[in-house]
């Protein structure tokens, strides 16, 4: 109604209607929050009561089933008995024993039923051993229901003092318009749900699952259930592999505003709240394609997962893994974003059916730990867990699938690329900026080596990084080459800091053309031409070639390898 108004209406009756309906919306969202927040709240009591419950009945079936009395306040009464041998047997009264909600290890009379345990006057003896054998045998047995008892009934009321809490919580103010406080307030109130209800939420998840048994429990929620988790727990879910797109599109919407909010009152990672600010920012934004939050975390160096193009509906999905420098800040949310989306937009010329992703979704080096493959060791298996969901939710049968490293990131894919199986469900590779892979030949990355494409600017200083005895020969003098014969086993210069060049003749992937790049001395920008591969402003013939490998369209443009 509102967009019809919009574009029909020019009128200030017009506006002011535009107006009404805005404040309606956001009545009408606060309305549906809250109940859903109750709604949750509810089913979370009944399923954390769900256990003391079950304690409760099986020892009042037991009572039952020796004839015990169990009273209104929970004491247990049973019957006499008679003790002793044949022929000298006594008659021992019965009477009724109150139990103790007490733990194994707190002190008499702690928790809210944790009295001492009581003996009624008519039965003298109780459950202690006198060594007359005088004893009931059924006090004992009655005083073990009575404890259970009990407990149950301690754990119910903690459970129910804990729910009234955040129920009587869930109130609204007067008054017909929802403010931005109120707003807020409604942001704590879901903080409290969640509180209360984590055990009941988190129990229901599956534990180390798969990301296709992820993708089978989602889809065996009812929708009441799948709502609360988006309303209640959704960084439960945006960040995990298996699930929709669509859904962890909007678990990471509903997350993203606490996250904001919690850097802002904490004031601890202003980058990273800068980072999260130009997400949002973006998110606002009319896009030529589509924007899917997939991931966003305050975890490390921040995390964060966005894809331009529906991943799930997508026959062409593509992968980018940032490097050296990367971090969810302003830079990311800005300059890295950009990159996912220039590439979506360069494919789409070739085939419309096709999203592109940026995945931070580890700790990319921020200086000179790039000097170590340690961070790419980490990233490997979160990115192909992350591909194997991918694989999961799309619906295509055989989508055609790309894994794109940049700088370090190529690090991460070619560490990727030879674990057992390699990356789930990948076709091609590229690699861009690269300083090496950790394999020698493109064939130890998991598909053809044709399918393993690599750019690398001739100005571009990060890709021809030396080796670890090219760097001391550096610093010690050229002549450590002669003087110590072997000291450097790289007789055809193709190896980098970590590997073999991927440029290289001898690495025997398809080096497909791209820009020189700025010189990092004559035009004194050290580092530009690292930067340009996927920006088709300042390197259109590369942008290009990643555009078509990642559409399946092919056509490249080669250049010679080193």
């Amino acid at each position: 109604m509102s967009a019809q108004l919009i574009e029909t209406q020019e009128s200030e009756a017009a506006q002011g209607a535009v107006r009404r309906l805005g404040r309606l919306i956001r009545n009408y969202d606060y309305l549906s929050t809250e109940c859903g927040l109750i709604r949750t709240a509810l089913n979370g009591l009944s399923a954390d009561l769900a256990e003391p419950q079950r304690q409760l009945r099986q020892a009042l079936d037991e009572a039952a089933s020796l004839a015990y009395t169990v009273e209104s306040d929970g004491s247990v009464t049973y019957p006499s008995a008679s003790v002793g041998s044949a022929g000298a047997e006594q008659c021992v009264s019965g009477g009724t024993v109150q139990g103790s909600s007490r733990g194994p290890l707190e002190p008499p009379g702690s928790g809210e039923y944790g009295k001492p345990p009581r003996v009624d006057l008519h039965d003298p003896q109780g459950d202690r051993f006198r060594g007359d054998l005088h004893v009931n045998p059924h006090a004992k047995k009655a005083r073990d229901i009575a404890d259970r008892i009990a407990r149950a009934v301690r754990s119910a009321a903690e459970v129910d003092a804990r729910y009234t809490k955040t129920l009587n919580g869930l109130k609204a103010a007067q008054g017909l318009d929802v403010t931005e406080a109120t707003l807020g307030d409604m942001h704590q109130d879901a903080a409290a749900v969640r509180t209360a209800t984590a055990r009941y939420l988190v129990a229901a998840m599956p534990k180390d699952a798969s990301p296709a048994e992820y993708k089978t429990w989602w889809e065996g929620l009812d929708e009441d259930q799948r709502r609360e988790y988006l309303d209640i727990a959704p960084d439960l879910i945006g960040m995990l592999d298996g699930i929709p797109a669509a859904v962890r599109d909007e678990a990471n919407r509903n997350h993203l505003p606490s996250l904001i909010a919690e850097l802002e009152r904490t004031g601890d990672d202003p980058a990273m709240l800068e980072g999260l600010r130009k997400i949002e920012e973006r998110l606002l934004e009319p896009h030529k394609v589509p924007m899917f939050l997939l991931g966003i975390s305050g975890e490390g160096n921040g995390r964060a997962i966005i894809s331009f193009g529906n991943p799930d509906t997508a026959r062409n999905v593509s992968a980018y893994v940032p490097g050296l420098g990367t971090k969810l800040d302003a830079e990311f949310g800005g300059g890295t974003v950009k990159r996912a989306l220039d590439t979506a937009v360069g494919a789409q010329r070739y085939d419309k059916s096709t999203a592109s992703i940026v995945w931070l979704g580890y700790d990319a080096p921020q200086s000179i730990d790039v000097m170590s493959t340690a961070d790419a060791e980490k990233g490997a298996p979160a990115y192909n867990r992350f591909m194997a969901g991918l694989a999961a939710t799309n619906e295509h049968d055989d989508p055609h699938v790309t894994a794109i490293g940049h700088s370090y990131g190529s690090l991460t894919v070619g560490t990727a690329a030879r674990q057992s199986g390699g990356i789930p469900g990948v076709d091609d590779i590229v690699l861009v900026g690269s300083p090496g892979v950790g394999v020698d030949k493109a064939a130890d990355l998991g598909v053809p080596p044709q399918r393993v494409y690599v750019g690398a600017a001739d100005n571009d200083i990060v890709t021809k990084l030396p080796t670890v005895p090219e760097a001391v020969v550096g610093a010690v003098g050229a002549g450590l080459r002669m003087a110590v014969p072997g000291v450097l086993s790289d007789p055809g210069g193709d190896d980098i800091y970590f590997g073999k060049d991927p440029a290289s003749q001898a690495f025997g992937a398809r080096r497909f053309a791209v820009d020189d790049g700025p010189h990092p001395v004559f035009d004194g920008e050290p580092i530009a031409a690292h930067s340009q591969y996927f920006t088709p402003e300042t390197d259109r013939v590369s942008a290009d070639n990643i555009a078509r490998v990642v559409s399946g369209e092919y056509g490249i443009t080669t250049e010679r390898h080193r």
